[in-house]
């Protein structure tokens, strides 16, 4: 009840520190992406806080490109996180007008101020290896939701494996 309580008062601020932060500009863009909303260009109906909100965050491999996941305590990009992401870049070439957000996300373990940190890390460094790879970076944004987010809420390593990923939410073509 107590983690519960803490994830609605994070995602609160959140999305009070985004909305605050919006330019009419991007307000006016966010409306025409898939979903429009909040944040640093807008909420998206895949989003990962749009889809909890709603009670339907599932595995996060839905759509067309691929999360990736992380060990513990890193941001370091492993051969098989490059892998989805060139793959995720390709998809991204065939898509010239595709504008995504990367989300930063990580397991329960550490501090609120710590995971968001890291969660900001992990979206940073996926976005710089697909901007490495010739995707522009203005059609790339990057949050950071730490450990409110988990797609798994078991109290093991498999579980937290899953948690700890990048997640990738197309925001209009």
């Amino acid at each position: 009840m107590a983690v519960r309580l803490r994830a609605v008062a994070v995602l609160g601020v959140l999305l009070a520190v985004g909305s605050m932060g919006c330019s009419a500009k991007k307000k006016g863009a966010a409306a025409g992406a898939a979903g429009g909303g909040v944040g640093e260009e807008g909420l998206a109906a895949g989003s990962s806080l749009e889809r909890y909100k709603q009670g339907t965050l599932g595995t996060g491999e839905e759509g067309p490109l691929k999360d990736i996941h992380f060990a513990f305590d890193s941001a370091e990009l492993d051969e098989q996180a490059r892998g989805i992401l060139r793959d995720d870049a390709s998809w991204l070439k065939d898509h010239s007008k595709a504008k995504v957000e990367i989300e930063g996300h990580c397991d329960e373990r550490g501090t609120v101020e710590y995971n968001l940190a890291l969660g900001t890390k992990r979206a940073g460094a996926a976005k710089e290896y697909v901007v490495a790879l010739g995707i522009s970076a203005d059609r790339l944004t990057t949050i950071s939701y730490g450990e409110e987010l988990p797609l798994c809420h078991e109290h093991n390593e498999e579980c937290w494996q899953k948690n700890r990923r990048a997640h990738f939410v197309i925001l209009g073509e």
